[in-house]
C-alpha cells in the first residue's frame, strides 16, 4: 500500500520542464481534467492503477444537507432537557456531579446530559423496611413462627422479634447524595434501636402490655439516630409483626399470657356489672329522696294551713264563744255520726216514755236490713 500510494502521479516529483501540479482543496470537485466530464461519470467510484480507489464529492448540496443533520442533533440533544416532575415528588438537579438547586412539580428544563443530571425521588411515599432474621418462616410446636432476631431484654432473658419501620423522605438532597444505601441503612439503625429499647424493659412487658410503649420510644430512638447520621428521613412508625419467647419457654409463656387474658376478661365483666348495678341504684335513692322531699313538702303545707285555721277558729271563739262551742259540737258529731249505720237516737223526752227496745243481735247480723225497715 505505501508503494502504490508513493507511485501516485500527485506524489511523483515533477521531472525538470514539468510544471507541478497545484494543491486541490478536499471540499473542491475533481481534478480539472475531469470538471468536463459527466455529472454521472464524475460521482462514481473509479479503480485505476495509478489511483486506486477514489470517492465521489460531496458539492454544494452535500455540505448542506451534513449542516442541517448537525443542526437537528443539536436540536434533539437541546430538547432533551425538558423533564416532568409529578405531584408526589420533587426534581434535585446536579451540575457536573455537584447539587445545584431543587425544584417542585411540574414541568421543568435543565441543561442535557452530561452537563446537568437530574433526579427524581418520591417525597409524598410511604416507604417500609422489614426487620427480620429472613423472609421465610419456620414451624415450631406452638405454630408457626416468623424468622425474626434473636434479641436480649433487661432481665436478661431472650425474645425473638420481627418488626417493620414505615418513613418518608425528608431532606431529598441528604437522602439522594449523604447516604450510600438508605433502605440498609434504615434497618441497621432500627435493629440498633430496638435492642436498645427491649433490653431496657422486661420480658413479661415486651411480650404482653409494653409493646405499645417499646414501638413508641424505639420510634424515637431511631429517628435520633437517622438525624445524627444525616440521612433526610422521616420515621412515621415502627410496628411489631412478631414477638415470641424461646421455644424452650413458650408453654410457660402461654400459661401466663392465658392468665392475663383471663384476669382482663374478670376485670371487664366486674366493670360492666358495676356500671348495670350503679346507675340503678342510684336511680332509686333519687326516687326515694323526691317521694320523701314530696311528704316533707306536703306535711308542712298541711301543718302551716291547720295551723292558719285553728288561729282563725280562735279569733271567732274570743268574739263568740257559746255560738263557735256550738258549732264545733255539731260540726264534731256530724263527723263522727256520718258514716254510722248501727246507731238509733232518741231524745230525752221519748226515751222516759216509752221502753226502748234494740234487736241488737239483728243489728250485729245485718245492719242493712234493720236500715231498711
Amino acid at each position: 500500500m505505501t508503494g502504490e500510494w508513493d507511485n501516485r502521479p500527485e506524489k511523483k516529483t515533477p521531472q525538470p520542464g514539468q510544471t507541478p501540479r497545484p494543491h486541490r482543496p478536499l471540499w473542491e470537485d475533481d481534478d480539472a481534467d475531469a470538471r468536463d466530464e459527466p455529472r454521472a461519470r464524475r460521482h462514481t467510484f473509479r479503480k485505476n492503477s495509478d489511483d486506486g480507489f477514489r470517492l465521489p464529492s460531496l458539492g454544494n448540496g452535500g455540505g448542506k444537507l451534513v449542516a442541517w443533520g448537525a443542526v437537528a442533533v443539536v436540536a434533539l440533544w437541546l430538547l432533551s432537557g425538558i423533564y416532568i416532575v409529578n405531584p408526589d415528588e420533587v426534581g434535585v438537579v446536579m451540575r457536573f456531579g455537584k447539587y445545584d438547586r431543587t425544584v417542585g412539580p411540574g414541568p421543568h428544563y435543565a441543561l442535557p446530559m452530561p452537563i446537568e443530571t437530574v433526579f427524581k425521588p418520591q417525597v409524598s411515599r410511604v416507604l417500609r423496611a422489614e426487620i427480620s432474621g429472613g423472609n421465610r418462616f419456620s414451624r415450631r410446636d406452638n405454630g408457626p413462627v416468623a424468622n425474626g432476631i434473636d434479641m436480649l431484654t433487661g432481665d436478661e432473658n431472650i425474645v425473638n422479634v420481627q418488626f417493620s419501620v414505615q418513613y418518608r423522605i425528608k431532606d431529598p438532597v441528604l437522602y439522594l447524595f449523604n447516604v450510600l444505601n438508605p433502605t440498609e441503612m434504615v434497618r441497621s439503625a432500627a435493629e440498633a434501636a430496638m435492642r436498645e429499647v427491649i433490653g431496657n424493659n422486661r420480658i413479661e412487658a415486651v411480650i404482653t402490655d409494653g409493646k405499645l410503649q417499646i414501638q413508641n420510644d424505639a420510634a424515637v430512638l431511631l429517628q435520633s439516630l437517622l438525624d445524627s447520621y444525616g440521612a433526610g428521613i422521616n420515621v412515621i412508625a415502627v410496628q411489631f409483626q412478631g414477638v415470641v419467647p424461646p421455644p424452650e419457654v413458650s408453654a410457660a409463656f402461654n400459661d401466663v399470657t392465658n392468665a392475663r387474658e383471663n384476669k382482663n376478661r374478670f376485670i371487664n365483666q366486674a366493670e360492666a356489672y358495676r356500671n348495670e348495678l350503679l346507675p340503678r341504684a342510684r336511680g332509686e335513692a333519687a326516687a326515694i329522696l323526691n317521694d320523701a322531699n314530696a311528704y316533707k313538702a306536703t306535711r308542712i303545707s298541711q301543718a302551716q294551713g291547720d295551723a292558719a285555721r285553728f288561729e282563725a277558729l280562735l279569733e271567732q271563739y274570743r268574739q263568740a264563744p257559746k255560738v263557735t262551742e256550738q258549732r264545733l259540737y255539731y260540726e264534731a258529731m256530724e263527723s263522727i255520726l256520718r258514716n254510722a249505720t248501727d246507731k238509733v237516737l232518741l231524745d230525752a223526752g221519748a226515751a222516759g216514755k216509752m221502753l226502748p227496745y234494740m234487736a241488737l243481735p239483728e243489728l250485729r247480723q245485718d245492719p242493712q236490713k234493720m236500715e231498711k225497715r
